[in-house]
């Protein structure tokens, strides 16, 4: 399962408290306190696994150490080590306390999310002519500490959208080694499944409805993840009573939602067309010829419809690998 959206707590680490400390030395008597150490950062790390934020479901807060106090001996605390949480490609860090937003696209991109305290100053610090022994010392600085909702916004090749049962999960598992949930009723797919076709990364939608930009069905969670694909599948099931009604249905929710998703590259499949005779098939062609679109037959029992789509993808393979 992929965990696309979760909110936990980080605090960076406290700066070490500074020394108060006099040399033991007869002929070299002062203060000899260190200072504190640096808190630890809190960073986030673009990674690959986009099951990455699975980790995150049951533990929600997460804290840097504290800087080391400082020392005897004009001897300084050690700083802490830095603490990084790996999220996927593609999440969005939003910053509730501060409102700011980071964003990871690469992996390897490390953006800093929480600093750590500074550490305080010890009683060596405060010596002067006037001041031989000073007996005062700083305490560290709290390390900062925020509210993250990590928000994935996959990353993919291609998708597949259309409108429930449309038959985006048969094909998902026929192209790639995806095992998603396949059956004959809506919202079989509840989260994004994910294959691999050769280079290309395939995202399968769950099924969009009417009103799902407003939060209707499965709503604006999952539209946002058709952000972030580089073409759009779009699967109408030769099975309906008006292919043209549903796919305008999904056309007209990611114009609400957002009208730069008509700008994709699109591929329209009439899926199931085993279902129906040729002559449905010739009318539901002409239908959408009228709206200047293409529509492409297929079925995962017929081998040459199969055979179509895999060169699509071999062509987008080939743009990428020029890319």
């Amino acid at each position: 399962m992929i965990v696309d959206e979760v909110k936990i707590t980080v605090q960076a680490g406290h700066g070490g408290k500074g020394m108060v400390t006099f040399s033991k030395v007869k002929w070299a008597l002062g203060p000899t306190g260190g200072n504190g150490g640096i808190g630890g950062n809190v960073y986030i790390e673009g990674v690959s696994d986009l099951g990455a934020l699975r980790k995150f479901r049951f533990k929600k807060d997460y804290k840097a150490q504290d800087g080391e106090n400082g020392k005897s001996g004009l001897h300084d605390g050690s700083n802490a080590e830095d603490f990084t949480l790996n999220v996927p490609v593609g999440t969005v860090c939003h910053n509730i306390s501060l409102g700011r937003d980071i964003e990871i696209t690469k992996v390897g991109q490390r953006e800093l999310i929480a600093k750590g305290g500074k550490g305080g100053k010890g009683n060596w610090f405060f010596r002067s002519a006037t001041n031989t022994s000073p007996i005062q010392a700083q305490p560290g600085l709290e390390g900062e500490y925020f509210e993250i909702f990590l928000e994935l916004k996959m990353i993919a090749d291609v998708g597949f959208i259309g409108l429930p049962n449309a038959g985006k999960s048969s094909m998902l598992n026929e192209l790639t080694k995806a095992n998603s949930k396949v059956a004959n009723y809506a919202f079989t797919t509840l989260e994004p499944n994910l294959g691999t076709y050769y280079d290309l990364i395939l995202a399968d939608i769950p099924g969009l409805i009417e009103g799902a930009s407003a939060g209707k069905g499965l709503g604006i969670k999952f539209l946002r993840h058709v952000e972030r694909t580089k073409v759009l599948f779009h699967f109408v099931s030769a099975e309906s009573e008006d292919p043209i009604k549903d796919y305008k249905t999904v056309r007209a929710e990611l114009e609400a939602y957002n009208p730069a998703l008509l700008e994709k590259t699109e591929y329209i499949f009439l899926s199931k067309s085993d279902e129906i005779e040729k002559k449905e098939i010739t009318k539901i062609k002409a239908k959408f010829k009228k709206l200047k679109k293409t529509i492409i037959p297929i079925s995962i029992i017929d081998p040459d419809s199969i055979t179509a789509i895999k060169k699509i993808l071999n062509d987008l393979i080939k743009e990428k690998t020029a890319i």
